[in-house]
């Protein structure tokens, strides 16, 4: 019989329980697929992520209650696999899942599509879709744009701190 290295079958153990979270749960929400949700720090409730937060607190009946949560502020998630209550990391300090294929710490944000090809602009300060090698950051606009856009768009100054004439959210804040 042969004798089998507890270190191997550790990680073994993990992976299977990570390919059966991927597999057998559909964890997440609307907005996002992921193994975790967050504890916002505003209010300290728990949500999937900061935008079921965000819609649940717009639609508060007293005035003093509306608000919306401050990404970079996020410190705990809860394992949805073994529901430990954590500091934000990409790996379960209990389980070993993985709680998103794509993490960004400076943004706490998770999330299992990588197809969307995610990236974080240092510069903008948050997280953007569609992959880094095809857009740049124009400093004078404060935003990332399409890298054939390079010579020719319209340079507007600080325009990320602007609000959305469409939807009146913070541009910056719009992922």
């Amino acid at each position: 019989m042969e004798e089998q290295n507890p270190a191997s079958q550790s990680h073994r153990s993990t992976e299977q329980l990570q390919d059966t979270a991927k597999l057998e749960h559909q964890y997440g929400c609307e907005h996002y697929r992921r193994r975790c949700k967050i504890r916002a720090p505003c209010c300290n409730q728990i949500f999937s992520c900061r935008h079921c937060h965000n819609e649940a607190t717009s639609s508060l009946s007293n005035p003093k209650d509306l608000h919306e949560i401050v990404r970079h502020d996020i410190k705990q998630v809860i394992c949805s696999v073994c529901n430990t209550e954590q500091e934000v990391a990409q790996v379960c300090n209990k389980c070993g899942v993985k709680m998103g294929e794509y993490f960004c710490d400076i943004c706490k944000f998770y999330d299992d599509d990588t197809s969307k090809q995610q990236f974080h602009c240092d510069s903008c300060g948050i997280c953007r879709l569609g992959g880094r090698e095809k857009f740049f950051h124009c400093e004078k606009c404060g935003s990332c744009y399409a890298i054939d856009m390079r010579d020719n768009h319209s340079c507007v100054e600080n325009s990320m701190k602007n609000y959305c004439p469409v939807c009146y959210e913070l541009n910056k804040q719009r992922l």
